[in-house]
């Protein structure tokens, strides 16, 4: 299992999920899958359980690309990130696919301090995208990247969904 990363000014940890971690990130899911069912039409299947997230195998089996965290604090899970490193013709860049940190720990900085690492640790391009309908969403990431890029970012709105482009500071600034 990999060295937990301590992020600042909270004792919350960003660990690189192994397959050992793939139940506990199957089940956090569950949690994930209710908040968003506010924004999107889902519903629980026959066995009370939303269905499984259809790519999870994959951030074990393309680890070029793929990149699973969970997210602790004081030694419980408080959520997790799925990072994906997207190469087209075009272009290449990182981009957050899923992002979750549960609601009693969302007002206390960890999600913030949790994509600044993110976005500290795959340096790049980055895309990042809410759905329109998703407003707590929209206005978190606006304001961390907003802030992670002084203010050097772009953001456009396709298919219902507002995306903002940077470059991680990290590179931006080495």
């Amino acid at each position: 299992m990999e060295k937990p990363l301590a992020l600042e000014s909270t004792d919350a940890e960003l660990i690189l999920a192994s397959i050992e971690d793939r139940e506990t990130l199957k089940n956090l899911m569950q949690f994930y899958d209710y908040d968003f069912s506010a924004f999107i039409s889902i519903d629980v299947e026959d066995n009370g359980l939303y269905s499984p997230y259809a790519y999870l195998d994959d951030y074990w089996i393309d680890a070029a690309h793929r990149f699973p965290y969970l997210i602790k604090r004081a030694g419980r899970y408080a959520g997790f990130a799925l990072v994906r490193r997207i190469e087209t013709e075009d272009r290449h860049y990182f981009s957050i696919a899923e992002f979750f940190i549960m609601k009693k720990y969302r007002k206390n900085a960890i999600g913030r301090q949790v994509a600044v690492r993110l976005f500290d640790l795959h340096e790049g391009d980055w895309e990042v995208f809410q759905l329109e309908s998703n407003k707590p969403a929209r206005i978190f990431w606006t304001k961390v990247i907003g802030d992670y890029s002084g203010g050097a970012f772009t953001e456009r709105f396709e298919e219902g969904k507002s995306i903002q482009d940077f470059v991680s500071r990290r590179l931006a600034d080495g």
